[in-house]
């Protein structure tokens, strides 16, 4: 499975929060490795576990756009910027 930003998440994914598309990617990887799924199932839910990680990802990065530091000035006023998480 080819993944990356291009690929379209389904629809029950797309409106999952991040917590909740970690617990399911979380219950993915105990059922993988608990080793009682078929190799088709194991395929399947490897595909889904791919996708819920794409998710994820989007998420924070989505959040750590959002976040800010507060800087303080020479005068005492404060101001706000992007912070560089990088």
């Amino acid at each position: 499975m080819a993944g990356g930003k291009d690929q379209e998440l389904p629809p029950d994914i797309k409106k999952l929060s991040f917590e909740e598309a970690l617990s399911a990617l979380e219950d993915i990887v105990q059922q993988l490795e608990g080793g009682e799924v078929s190799l088709e199932d194991s395929i399947a839910i490897y595909a889904r576990g791919t996708q819920l990680k794409l998710h994820c990802e989007e998420k924070l990065r989505a959040a750590q756009e959002k976040i800010e530091k507060i800087v303080p000035a020479a005068d005492g006023s404060v101001s706000s910027e992007p912070v560089d998480v990088k």
